[in-house]
């Protein structure tokens, strides 16, 4: 279902103890559009957005989600002016640096997915690394990088292939996903106004919920995120079935 933010005068945090909601996704847009607007480069957009991102997930996790995943740089991002690419690959790697700097004060496993193998090995290696030494923690964050979902699928055909496998079955490829092992996303928040997937989760979203508001990322907030939930809170989800006939 596709809905857009509706004002809301609720305050409190939404009760997710049924647990209805357990994964939670962002297409995070509109961090160059924030920066035009004020006159400054795109780059300036992203590392607000990069604060964004450490506040909504330290939210998230506060309100007892069990996993996080957000969309940081496409397959596609690659076409962007190098400059702009290289300033992405940074707040990559600062925010990798910053994580190990406070990882004892977090309750975050933080694990990235997507092709890594196009990122500079030293880079890659902290990927690996982080998403080692944080397993043991309850709450998810995925964050995808140099990712699409149709490269996901191919990549976990081909790894079907490889292991010889001549009959195929969806679990299987559920099982060789860049997601695997977290459940599939309840609920899709797309920030910058536009109404599309863009290539993001396409195996994983089949029943989710999607939402879409035309706050730039860079403004989104933790309320924000509330009217979001509350909106997916007040939906009916029958997977194809048919309930109470």
């Amino acid at each position: 279902m596709f809905f857009r933010k509706k004002k809301s005068q609720e305050t409190a945090r939404p009760d997710l103890s049924d647990g209805r909601l357990r994964h939670i996704a962002f297409i995070m847009d509109g961090n160059g559009r924030w920066a035009k607007r004020r006159g400054m480069p795109r780059e300036y957009g992203h590392k607000r957005g990069a604060e964004t991102f450490r506040r909504i997930g330290r939210y998230c996790e506060s309100i007892g989600l069990q996993c996080m995943t957000v969309y940081a740089f496409s397959t596609e991002n690659w076409k962007r002016p190098a400059h702009e690419v290289e300033a992405l690959i940074r707040l990559l790697d600062d925010y990798i640096e910053e994580f190990f700097r406070e990882m004892d004060q977090e309750k975050i496993h933080l694990r990235f997915i997507g092709n890594l193998a196009a990122f500079p090995a030293a880079l890659r290696e902290k990927m690996e690394r982080i998403d080692r030494e944080t397993a043991h923690e309850p709450f998810l964050l995925n964050i995808a990088v140099n990712y699409g979902g149709r490269e996901e699928i191919a990549h976990a055909c081909g790894e079907l292939l490889r292991e010889g496998k001549t009959s195929v079955t969806e679990e299987d490829i559920a099982a060789h996903l860049y997601t695997a092992g977290c459940p599939d996303p309840d609920l899709i928040v797309r920030t910058g106004g536009d109404l599309r997937s863009s290539n993001f989760l396409l195996w994983q979203s089949a029943y989710a919920e999607y939402y879409f508001t035309d706050t730039l990322w860079p403004d989104y907030s933790e309320r924000d995120v509330d009217e979001a939930v509350r909106s997916f809170l007040g939906r009916k989800r029958r997977f194809g079935g048919v309930k109470n006939v």
